[in-house]
């Protein structure tokens, strides 16, 4: 019965930005668990693919594919090549492409609010915003067509409460130059808690679920100062590990959450909860 409640064998599932840190452990747990998952990203064809992904898992399982996220024409032509290759549309979207500012940020875009730049705004709501956006019209009017489908924005504590910038003071000490979390991109994940619920709402009745998964920060080798300040706002006293959101991810692509749409499930040690 367990297995069947949560079993998402042979759906299709698209994984934007699966070349990074997370997008590569969703993709890791979707084929463990016997999903057919399509790697897009903009890195495929320009950086070493994942050789342990495509050793592990045969070609019928694991796709790549090359597309950018702010481009309608280019996720309608990864649309047609999952189609043609697996003969229908994908069930199941995670859009986990995105850009962020962190601690390690540039000084231009890290400064204060008054002189963020506009090119950098653009550039973060571009992808954060325009990119779910699409995904959400190409694939979702694909799902909603076939009845059935569950899709997955990728959200951050960040777009729920304000980043606590004193987190970030110890870079101004170090520098003798102001740092902040930037703006754009608590403003972009902000967007994306009403943009869930706007299409968890109009696609309600054609059987596609739409559902924001909202993050804590994810350990990977952060200097020390930092780690210190982010896990002192935690009640778990530490950051997550890279693998411990994939049970969220199968639990929402599978029968398990048919009834649960148009929510946001907050995943971040409890940071939120005080």
């Amino acid at each position: 019965m367990t297995d069947l409640l949560f079993d998402i064998k042979d759906k299709i599932i698209v994984v934007t930005g699966g070349m990074g840190q997370l997008g590569r452990q969703f993709t890791k747990v979707l084929l463990d668990r016997g999903a057919k998952v399509v790697v897009l990203d903009s890195l495929v064809g320009k950086v070493l693919l994942d050789k342990q992904l495509i050793k592990q898992y045969t070609k019928d399982k694991l796709m790549f594919i090359q597309a950018d996220v702010t481009s309608r024409k280019s996720l309608e032509h990864a649309l047609v090549k999952i189609q043609n290759k697996w003969g229908m549309s994908p069930y199941g979207l995670i859009n986990n492409a995105a850009l962020d500012s962190p601690p390690s940020a540039p000084v231009d875009e890290s400064g204060p609010f008054e002189i963020f730049p506009e090119k950098s705004w653009d550039r973060i709501m571009d992808v954060n915003v325009k990119g779910v956006f699409l995904s959400c019209q190409v694939f979702g009017e694909a799902m909603a067509a076939s009845k059935s489908g569950s899709i997955i924005n990728i959200g951050s504590t960040y777009g729920v409460v304000s980043p606590d910038h004193r987190i970030y003071e110890y870079k101004t000490e170090n520098n003798g130059k102001p740092f902040y979390k930037p703006v754009a991109y608590s403003a972009s994940k902000s967007a994306l808690v009403n943009l869930t619920k706007y299409i968890a709402v109009y696609w309600a009745k054609s059987g596609v679920r739409v559902n924001l998964m909202s993050l804590g920060g994810v350990f990977n080798n952060q200097d020390d100062k930092f780690l210190k300040g982010y896990c002192a706002k935690v009640p778990m006293g530490r950051m997550a590990k890279e693998d411990e959101y994939n049970g969220t991810v199968v639990y929402l692509m599978s029968s398990a959450s048919s009834y649960i749409t148009g929510t946001t499930i907050m995943l971040d040690g409890g940071w939120t909860a005080w």
